[in-house]
């Protein structure tokens, strides 16, 4: 039933965001006369890598210096790429993805095998399932790159701050998912464009529904501040990315 949802849904989706996919294409590709997609290699279901389709957002070759991690004034942003990110445009070429199967509408966020190389035990349990271009971590943290501001290392910021949290919401989602949960977060995902305020009450207020420990639903509203955490299957906070 998921496969079908996500097959009626991302050809629906295709059909009425195209001129917005178009419009911002021709953009990307007026700024400096190349590519205006960005294919990113990310793994999926049970470990199988693929080729993620965004909306360039970044200078020609940007992953080159090796920073997984994107902070805000990330100079690598160009400006259009900055417009890109804020209305989350980069996201809708994703809808490909979905439509031939790779990845779901609804379901943990795809990650760099550098990441993934990381997992605990307990985190590989995200590989079990599609990758989704949403879930409840990517409205809780939409404001992602403004948490990785002016840090010396995005990418251990992200282990520290951010990874224990999306894990952890993740296999949450997991062991929940159903047809109703993808159809409200995709809803809470639109209504996060016009208020991220509200949309944080919506998911707080799904999260309580469906008996979320008490910190995921506190974390849910973002009104505390986030501390260096372990990953969900640790008990020692990253402090390098090196295995």
């Amino acid at each position: 039933m998921k496969r079908i949802f996500d097959l009626v849904f991302s050809s629906i989706g295709l059909l009425i965001f195209s001129p917005i996919i178009l419009f911002a294409c021709l953009a990307i590709y007026y700024q400096d006369k190349h590519s205006p997609f960005y294919i990113a290699n990310r793994t999926g279901k049970n470990g199988k890598s693929f080729k993620m389709i965004k909306l360039r957002s970044m200078i020609i070759n940007a992953e080159k210096n090796n920073v997984d991690s994107t902070s805000s004034n990330d100079p690598r942003i160009t400006k259009i790429g900055k417009i890109i990110r804020k209305f989350k445009l980069d996201e809708l070429s994703q809808l490909f993805n979905v439509f031939i199967g790779e990845m779901s509408l609804v379901g943990p966020r795809p990650n760099v095998k550098r990441e993934t190389d990381l997992y605990t035990k307990v985190e590989k349990n995200l590989l079990k399932v599609q990758p989704g271009i949403t879930d409840f971590a990517s409205i809780i943290f939409s404001d992602e790159s403004d948490i990785l501001k002016d840090v010396a290392d995005p990418d251990i910021v992200y282990n520290q701050l951010i990874r224990p949290w999306k894990s952890r919401l993740g296999i949450f989602y997991i062991k929940n998912q159903s047809l109703k949960i993808d159809i409200l977060i995709i809803l809470i995902t639109i209504v996060s464009i016009f208020s991220r305020e509200f949309s944080l009450i919506l998911v707080n207020n799904t999260l309580k529904k469906l008996n979320a420990p008490k910190d995921l639903c506190k974390i849910s509203l973002r009104k505390v501040q986030l501390k260096p955490l372990p990953p969900p299957g640790s008990n020692v906070i990253v402090e390098t990315r090196q295995i």
